[in-house]
């Protein structure tokens, strides 16, 4: 028997000597006339009186975030209440659904414009998504974190990406609709929202599998989250994923709108301080998610470590996980569903032995593309010393997460250290 599966059984062995005691303190109870529990739950069950850490908002005068709580997280879905938002306005707006329009225009035969009612009259189609912002785990990221101490949760650092099943119309069927000019190769797009965010959009991509979406996760989009309508672009970067998606202009080439060429251009070493104006697909990505910072084990011995995983080329294919920072490496599970631009869950066991540890995990998707250490990945960038510049601005930043687990069982963030 192995030290792990020892490890594992002895664990559970100690759970089933304590819910065999619960249990039986339970039937006492009972005996002694305790008012027994209902013999069912309602079908809306309240939620329990300890949450689990909750969506952390920060607000400035330009914008609002949300960040989602994925060290608390579970299974792909992540529940509607705690998805990520930004919004590049100072407030959500409160839109009429009976009132909202979308309007298809521009080289186009029949301009056409759409209520929600009439959208909900077309065929649907349900997909499980991720979306990520494209500053989500930026080195940027990590230096504020580190500032507010290891005993912060990760979300502040990596809960910038949530998943959930989306349900609406495929934009090919509207763009069908209205017919394309054979001129047409791009889209440009506007929100509702008080700063009409644009974007813009190939075509080849918005024909491929860019749906305008009505609902998240089985109930109506929510507010934050685009209501009544919002664009979901999959595998792509957040930015085009336009909430409160209100016109879609076909133009024949690439509007440089503000947030592209200015919010969200980044200068570049490789690029002899240029910057790229069209980023598309995130780029395949893991992230243990517990243990990680935030979190304390309480003593030595058995942890399951779990993360999600993801690629916005495909579908994840493989995760591994090292122990010992990074000298060796190990295949984790994949939990099912495994499913193409969706978080996958992965899963290993592991006995800690309650000496200093480096935890970390990499993926590698179905386009043979894997997970860099960030020292690769800067090389790529071109910079010379990835320590000195790991605190600048960066978007599209994947690379390998390392976890330092201390003597104490404390978790610190150990990507520049």
């Amino acid at each position: 028997m192995s030290s792990k599966q020892s490890g594992r059984r002895q664990f559970l062995q100690r759970a089933a000597v304590a819910g065999l005691a619960a249990g039986a303190a339970n039937t006492a109870n009972a005996q002694s006339g305790a008012a027994a529990k209902p013999a069912s739950t309602p079908m809306h069950a309240e939620a329990s009186r300890f949450p689990a850490t909750g969506l952390e908002v920060t607000k400035r005068i330009d914008h609002i975030t949300y960040y989602t709580p994925i060290q608390d997280s579970a299974g792909i879905i992540t529940p509607a209440p705690l998805h990520f938002m930004q919004t590049h306005a100072s407030e959500i707006p409160d839109l009429d659904p009976k009132e909202h329009r979308l309007t298809i225009h521009g080289m186009v035969d029949r301009p056409l414009s759409f209520t929600l009612d009439e959208l909900k009259r077309l065929p649907s189609v349900s997909r499980i998504h991720f979306l990520e912002c494209h500053g989500n785990g930026s080195p940027m990221r990590h230096s504020d974190h580190e500032k507010k101490g290891s005993g912060v949760p990760i979300q502040f650092v990596h809960g910038m990406t949530s998943c959930s099943e989306w349900t609406g119309v495929l934009l090919s069927t509207l763009l069908k609709e209205a017919g394309l000019k054979k001129e047409a190769s791009w889209l440009v797009y506007e929100g509702g929202d008080p700063g009409k965010y644009t974007y813009t959009l190939p075509l080849a991509k918005a024909m491929d599998d860019v749906m305008v979406a009505y609902a998240q996760n089985g109930e109506p989009v929510r507010p934050a989250q685009g209501h009544p309508l919002r664009m979901v672009v999959p595998g792509w970067e957040g930015p085009f994923s336009v909430k409160w998606i209100k016109h879609i202009k076909v133009v024949d080439q690439p509007y440089i709108t503000w947030s592209e060429a200015m919010n969200h251009s980044i200068p570049r070493p490789d690029l002899g301080g240029k910057s790229r104006w069209h980023h598309f697909q995130m780029a395949v990505k893991s992230v243990i998610t517990r243990p990680s910072s935030g979190h304390k084990l309480p003593g030595p011995g058995f942890y399951d470590i779990t993360g999600l995983a993801w690629s916005g080329w495909g579908a994840v294919r493989r995760v591994e996980v090292s122990t010992d920072g990074g000298k060796t490496w190990k295949d984790a599970r994949l939990q099912s569903p495994v499913l193409r631009m969706a978080h996958t869950r992965f899963n290993f066991d592991w006995n800690w032995d309650g000496q200093e540890a480096l935890i970390q995990s990499r993926c590698t998707d179905d386009q043979g593309e894997t997970q860099l250490s960030v020292a690769e990945l800067y090389k790529n960038w071109g910079y010379s010393d990835y320590k000195a510049e790991g605190k600048s601005r960066a978007i599209h930043f994947n690379a390998i997460q390392p976890w330092r687990i201390a003597k104490d069982g404390s978790v610190h963030d150990a990507m520049f250290a």
